[in-house]
């Protein structure tokens, strides 16, 4: 498992550029918005957590096409289908390599990009909390629809068809939990709890649901 990790880790720092890729895509995200909306800080501020929310999940769903697609051209994918390992395994830790090599830069730049935002130190360090307990379950969540789309040699936009419905809890009880932290540090438990909640759950359902299409397209 170890070493399907390092294996899987530096595949994706090398695919597509990617850790780079999806922050500077998250940068971008961030980056516009103020010329949307206008100069005003304090409706930035105001918006700041659903931005930052909003420009991870986007960067989140880039490469979530290419999780198993290495292993399908080389023909690994017959093996992993094979070996010993329970197949649920496997995935849950390609998952989390992927996650760490593209989820987790996103949670570190979100500091930097909230100040952009002209959020204060409760807002910054809220999103980033829920950034951190949230962004996992997209990965497993996009780990079912990279599974099902792996047959298909431009699946891409699929993927995030299929994702980007099933994430909206996420990115709704994140917003929420950050919201709740600025408002009053009281209520910021419940939407987080919900939230870390929902990440267990698709940390079950996810690599799951992503071993069963596996086995379904190589038949």
């Amino acid at each position: 498992m170890t070493s399907l990790f390092l294996r899987d880790l530096k595949l994706a720092m090398r695919a597509g550029g990617g850790a780079l890729i999806g922050v500077l895509f998250f940068m971008t995200v961030v980056a516009v918005v103020p010329f949307a909306v206008g100069p005003d800080l304090n409706l930035l501020s105001r918006i700041g957590p659903a931005i930052l929310w909003i420009g991870a999940l986007l960067a989140s769903l880039l490469g979530l096409d290419r999780l198993f697609q290495a292993e399908r051209e080389d023909g690994s994918l017959d093996l992993m289908l094979m070996q010993q390992t329970p197949l649920v395994l496997t995935v849950l830790m390609k998952c989390l390599a992927h996650w760490t090599a593209t989820g987790l830069p996103l949670v570190i730049a979100a500091p930097l990009l909230g100040l952009f935002m002209n959020m204060n130190e409760v807002a910054i360090g809220a999103t980033m909390l829920t950034l951190l307990a949230g962004t996992p379950a997209i990965t497993l969540i996009g780990a079912a629809g990279a599974a099902v789309a792996v047959t298909l040699p431009r699946g891409g936009l699929l993927v995030s068809i299929l994702v980007l419905p099933l994430t909206i809890p996420v990115l709704i009880f994140g917003v929420s939990a950050a919201y709740a932290a600025v408002e009053d540090p009281t209520p910021f438990l419940p939407p987080f709890l919900i939230l870390i909640a929902i990440t267990l759950f698709f940390a079950v359902i996810g690599p799951l649901s992503a071993a069963l299409a596996l086995r379904a397209a190589s038949d």
